[in-house]
């Protein structure tokens, strides 16, 4: 019998997907001879590589030949000290404080060729916070975080993933952080999560196409995929906070523990998602507040088929929750 993504109702069976490294490997093998006396250490080394490789999170190929990066810095940093011995000195200047500076300042410096890492400050944080403050819709958002540099995120990633849904919609999902096919789509929530999560929604009657919004707490991919770092948390927070308030939902649905702890702080921070999970929490941006429910993210679901059944209540919940005009439903 087919079940949806619950394990409910027939909707559409799970799919099986692998990423390109297991793929490859799998092809590789398949097209190995039958004959168990072929040997050839030199494809078996190359198959070793590529399982490797995929563990160590390497799964895009940006080049044909490797480069060596800090040669390429240390030259980089040559040419500018000598660049700056033959050109005259400009005058000092005494640099605005943080406050004189107008938010499209702070984020109109366009990335330039070979800009390098910068440690992020204070400053950096304030300058996202009147940076957000200042988009007065969400296209000016998306536009003022695409021309933010002050996320080193962004030095790594192939595309800022903002959002995507419907924005009028009742309904808004956060996750985290793009992954690599967010990163290459630009879209948040496009790979096999994603299709989970497209399930888990059409099982209660919503979609991205027609009553759902999702974003991300992060706009740009991790490394390697790996967990963002407090700082970066801390930088793209105002975001996220202005983007949710200007999209105005009935309800928020943080999508594992890491959105709820980044957004909601206090208590939230000390619990994992099983203690944060089906409990109703109070989202306070400015002078609005939000409704919010914590449940397992679609990735968790994945290695934890036996979570869907809570996951399932949650996702009850809030459709009892948005039919019922924003009424709680009863304990």
């Amino acid at each position: 019998m087919r079940s949806n993504a619950f394990g409910r109702t027939a909707v559409e069976p799970l799919g099986a997907g692998c990423d390109v490294f297991t793929a490859t490997i799998l092809l590789y093998r398949r097209a190995m001879p039958s004959d168990p006396t072929f040997h050839s250490p030199g494809l078996d080394a190359a198959a070793a590589l590529l399982e490797w490789y995929a563990a160590m999170g390497v799964d895009v190929t940006l080049s044909e030949a490797p480069l060596d990066r800090f040669e390429e810095s240390a030259k980089a940093k040559a040419a500018a000290e000598a660049a700056r011995r033959q050109s005259p000195q400009p005058e000092l200047r005494r640099p605005l404080p943080a406050a004189e500076t107008s938010p499209q300042e702070a984020v109109a410096r366009p990335a330039i060729a070979g800009q390098t890492a910068q440690v992020p400050t204070e400053a950096t944080v304030m300058q996202a916070r009147a940076a957000a403050q200042s988009a007065k819709t969400l296209d000016e958002l998306k536009a003022l975080i695409q021309a933010f540099d002050g996320c080193n995120l962004k030095l790594t990633a192939k595309n800022t993933v903002f959002a995507d849904g419907n924005p009028a919609s009742k309904l808004m999902l956060v996750g985290e952080a793009p992954g690599r096919d967010e990163d290459i789509e630009g879209r948040p929530f496009v790979g096999r999560s994603g299709q989970l999560l497209d399930r888990m929604l059409n099982a209660i009657g919503y979609s991205r196409s027609h009553n759902a919004y999702i974003a991300n707490v992060i706009y740009w991919r991790p490394p390697g995929n790996r967990d963002p770092s407090d700082v970066e948390i801390a930088i793209c927070r105002p975001f996220i906070l202005r983007q949710i308030e200007l999209v105005d939902p009935e309800l928020i649905i943080f999508l594992g523990a890491q959105p709820a702890k980044a957004l909601l702080g206090g208590e939230a921070v000390k619990q994992g998602i099983n203690k944060l999970r089906g409990r109703w929490c109070e989202l306070e941006i400015g002078d609005k507040r939000f409704k919010a429910l914590p449940t397992f993210h679609p990735a968790y679901l994945l290695r934890t088929p036996i979570k869907k059944r809570e996951a399932w209540r949650d996702f009850l919940t809030a459709k009892v929750f948005l039919e019922n005009g924003g009424m709680l439903p009863p304990v």
